[in-house]
């Protein structure tokens, strides 16, 4: 069912368009997944580039809909080789599972299903593109840290709200078709980059891409990467 990110990483170029308006700046893509534990490992990551790097990388954060259609089902399918993984991902990451997410996966009826979180980023994203990698964070430590249930719209009115950002609005949002649909054609645009699993980050330039990481990276060798794949663009 799922598709956990791996470590290691191995540089192509894939041919794709521009997935957001942006300044003609180069552009990061996150490619990830709101159940992805190396996801939620790799978001801070991703947020302290956005940082470091604001005036020269647009970043974009994209969801690639790991569990959907016959893959969603209960949590208890997955949980032996989930849970196996969870100290491994804290301890290289540094984030944290909380007690409630632990609890959710022992009990087992918790139902896998990327679409609703995608669907909240993706409706997000459109609302406040420059703080998207930060809420699709919110949204992971809602769920891995907290437990939240990420398939009940009411969830999302807490994660809104620091943004400013009306609950009633935002769930409507959420349901609403030209959300659902782009969430699914969202699906699609990250199935024909080629994306093998969970995160992938890409460097833009023009209508060409670079492969930076497959998998986590820590801060420093993702900066360095990234440094000198700018330099060599230039």
């Amino acid at each position: 069912m799922t598709a956990e990110g791996w470590r290691g990483e191995t540089a192509r170029r894939p041919t794709f368009a521009r997935m957001e308006q942006q300044p003609d700046l180069p552009e990061l893509l996150y490619i990830s997944d709101p159940l992805c534990s190396w996801c939620y490992g790799m978001s801070p990551v991703v947020q302290q580039v956005q940082a470091q790097f604001a005036g020269r990388v647009v970043v974009s954060v994209l969801c690639g809909g790991m569990i959907t259609g016959e893959q969603v089902g209960p949590i208890r399918e997955e949980w032996p080789l989930l849970s196996g993984a969870l100290g491994q991902v804290q301890q290289v990451t540094g984030v944290v599972f909380g007690p409630a997410f632990r609890a959710r996966g022992e009990e087992g009826s918790y139902v896998l299903n990327s679409e609703p979180p995608c669907r909240a980023i993706h409706a997000f994203r459109q609302l406040r593109q420059e703080q998207a990698a930060q809420f699709a964070h919110k949204v992971q430590q809602a769920y891995f840290r907290d437990g939240a249930d990420l398939n009940d719209p009411a969830t999302y009115a807490a994660l809104v709200a620091p943004y400013g950002l009306d609950a009633a609005d935002f769930q409507a949002r959420m349901q609403s078709r030209e959300i659902i649909r782009g969430t699914i054609l969202e699906f699609a645009a990250v199935g024909k980059i080629g994306v093998q699993g969970y995160p992938t980050t890409i460097l833009r330039l023009g209508s060409q891409g670079l492969i930076l990481a497959r998998g986590y990276q820590p801060y420093d060798l993702f900066a360095a990467r990234l440094e000198e794949a700018l330099r060599q663009a230039d």
